[in-house]
Formats: structure tokens, sequence, C-alpha cells
């Protein structure tokens, strides 16, 4: 499996920049403005596509056996077959369409394992496990690792982290970026490594434009908003800060 190599951690990358929020502003407005997918096939195109790019998740503390298979089931065949027909879809590309992950707890791994198996789609959809305290984040170091290694054991192919709030809110990017290097060294070549930063308790877009740039140098292979279970989740202000601080990253680094 191909994954993000660390870099070493400098913080001239990133402690000079400022995020201008009336700039961001204003390009969400011009975004809004320039939005010209109207033709109804345009639409369904950029549905299809946004389906394929998202993970459908079960993170309920009633989770169980049952509603993972659902979740499994729901994820490899998101539509009746004969919606995708009326769509003119080749079988070729039919296959194609599902997300781009099932995310579950680490204790309902084997249970997604087994379903996808079945289902003959364990080599199509990967299966995202989240770990390192989810949501809070607010446990020892040494526990966090253990989940991943659990869950890698356990069948998971990506990991989701959520990096410790506390020490962005406190300017710790130093230690932050150790706890996700050793995040990243645990997860090996075994799986991706994916870091919810939980935007809505970061506290400034500078906080997440720095939490963002953190967790790429210390090897993400993607960057997340939230975990769900915040009170701010996605935005598209927010995304945008994302968007830059992974620009910004590809122009110093040459890494996507």
């Amino acid at each position: 499996m191909e994954v993000q190599k660390p870099i070493p951690f400098e913080t001239f990358w990133f402690e000079q920049n400022q995020v201008n929020l009336r700039s961001v502003e204003d390009s969400v407005e011009l975004l809004l403005a320039r939005n010209s997918v109207t033709n109804p096939l345009n639409i369904k195109a950029w549905a299809l596509k946004a389906l394929t790019l998202t993970d459908l998740t079960t993170l309920a503390g009633d989770d169980t056996k049952a509603n993972v298979r659902s979740l499994c089931l729901r994820a490899a065949f998101p539509f009746p077959e004969h919606v995708l027909n009326n769509l003119g879809l080749d079988e070729a590309t039919k296959d194609k369409i599902h997300t781009a992950a099932v995310c579950v707890y680490p204790s309902r791994v084997p249970d997604a394992r087994e379903t996808l198996y079945q289902l003959g789609k364990l080599n199509d959809i990967p299966i995202a496990a989240v770990a390192t305290g989810f949501p809070s984040g607010q446990y020892p170091l040494s526990t966090r690792l253990d989940e991943i290694k659990s869950a890698i054991a356990s069948g998971a192919t990506e990991i989701d982290i959520v990096i410790d709030r506390g020490l962005a809110l406190q300017g710790h990017w130093q230690d932050l970026y150790n706890e996700i290097l050793a995040m990243r060294r645990t997860c090996g070549n075994s799986a991706h490594l994916k870091a919810i930063l939980g935007i809505g308790e970061l506290g400034t877009m500078k906080n997440i434009y720095m939490a963002s740039m953190v967790a790429m140098m210390a090897g993400a292979d993607f960057i997340k908003t939230s975990t769900g279970k915040e009170s701010i989740n996605a935005t598209l202000p927010v995304g945008l800060v994302m968007i830059r601080a992974i620009q910004d990253f590809h122009k110093k680094t040459g890494q996507k």
C-alpha cells in the first residue's frame, strides 16, 4: 500500500501564514454565485462522483453485527439496479458505484470484513476504523496506538485518527506532530492514516490551517474536518482553509 511519507517538523512553514476571514467569506460567496451545475445529467454525474468519495459510517453506541451488515450492503449497492440502468451506465461502470469506504468502531471491523467478503467487495471497499480515543482524543498515547494496532490486525485498511485538540489550542505543535507521527509509524504500510481535526473545537481558522499542515507533515494521507460529534462540523469556509493548506503543502513538497 502506498502511503504518505512524513517530513521533518518545521514551524516556519506555517507560523507566518495568516487566514483572512473576510477573504475566505468572499471566496465562499464567489463559489456559490458561480454554481453552474444546473443540467440534470451533470447533477446526477456529480452526485455519483460525490458518493464514490464519501465514507458510509455507523458510529453509534448501539451498533451491532446486523447494523454493520446493513451498512456494508448500502455501501456496496447504494442504488437499485433499475436506477443505474436508467442512467445508461455499462456494467464496468456500475461495478464502481460504491462508497469510498465503510467506517466503523474497531470492535466492528471483523463484521465489516466478513460482510464485504461475502458480497465480493472486500478488495473494492476499504474498511476504515476510528481509533486513538475517538471522538475526544483525550487518552494516553500508548492506548491510542494500541487501538490502531488492534484495528489493523482485525482487517482495517484505513485508520481515522482524531487529533488532541488541546495540543493545538495551547500551541504545542511539535507535540501534536510527534503524536501523529507515532500514529503514522504504527499504521506503517498496512493502512492509510486519515486525520480528523475536530474543527469545531480548534477555535480559529489559523489553528485549522496549522493543524492541517502539521498533520500532513507528520504523514497523514487525508485530513478531515470533524468527528460528527462536535457542535460545528464541516463548513464551506473551513473546507476552503483546509484546501489552501493542501495546496501550500503540495507547493512546498510536491506531495499530494
